[in-house]
């Protein structure tokens, strides 16, 4: 079974590659969190996989409090993870395993795939064409990854770790605060912003989006999938462009 969490599409996808080639079950942790859905039973043959996105040099709050109330009964299976990241995977890797490893899920192997950086603050992804093109070494990424998952190759694989990355991640909390997100007045309010939100921190009043919780995932799964892209982060998003993977 292969768990996902994925604002944007780039962990989805990659966990959909793995399930396709591998035969195993997947599942939106977004969805199983809606659902209270938290205790699972693993196939005796099946692999147990984490697919997510890196965020601050660590790892979502929806993913960590996804992992701290889950429960599932394991049998020998082979266990991975796989940290989908833009330019460094930072601690991802050490933080999640060590969740794990509290909740007796001793991981067999971690890996890790570079694909477009969706934190839009910073990065550009007005480029479509760039972003094809790493998106395409990403899948080139996810086979290998593949044949190693296949041959249930053990070690860490991820090589885009970097070392003092928790001094970083510790900001991600401040990141997380909504007071940051604006929306504009081309706003239609659709609602899937709220729909889609992961910590279900938007509600739509009076046609617009509020956001109704002081901090969230910090995703930016609402500015991506806005029709209007009515909303924003600061002065960049704007000119640095919405991502969804194709």
């Amino acid at each position: 079974m292969i768990f996902y969490f994925s604002a944007t599409g780039n962990s989805r996808h990659i966990a959909m590659l793995i399930a396709d080639k591998t035969g195993d079950r997947y599942a939106d942790i977004t969805e199983c969190q809606k659902k209270d859905l938290y205790n699972f039973i693993a196939d005796k043959n099946e692999n147990i996989g984490f697919v997510f996105p890196v965020y601050n040099f660590g790892l979502p709050v929806t993913l960590c409090r996804f992992i701290n109330k889950m429960n599932i009964k394991i049998n020998g299976n082979y266990i991975f993870t796989v940290a989908t990241y833009g330019g460094f995977s930072g601690g991802a890797s050490k933080i999640i395993r060590i969740m794990l490893a509290k909740k007796k899920i001793n991981v067999n192997a971690q890996y890790s795939v570079r694909m477009p950086d969706t934190w839009t603050p910073i990065y550009d992804l007005s480029d479509k064409g760039k972003n094809a093109k790493t998106n395409i070494k990403a899948d080139k990424t996810a086979d290998k990854i593949i044949k190693k998952i296949i041959k249930k190759r053990n070690g860490n694989f991820d090589c885009r770790c970097i070392p003092f990355s928790d001094y970083f991640y510790k900001d991600y909390d401040n990141l997380r605060r909504t007071s940051s997100l604006s929306v504009e007045n081309t706003c239609i309010g659709c609602g899937l912003c709220a729909e889609k939100c992961p910590e279900n921190a938007i509600e739509i009043r009076n046609g617009n989006p509020v956001w109704v919780k002081d901090k969230c995932a910090m995703c930016l799964g609402c500015l991506h999938r806005c029709p209007q892209f009515a909303i924003q982060r600061g002065e960049n998003t704007k000119k640095h462009g919405q991502y969804i993977h194709p």
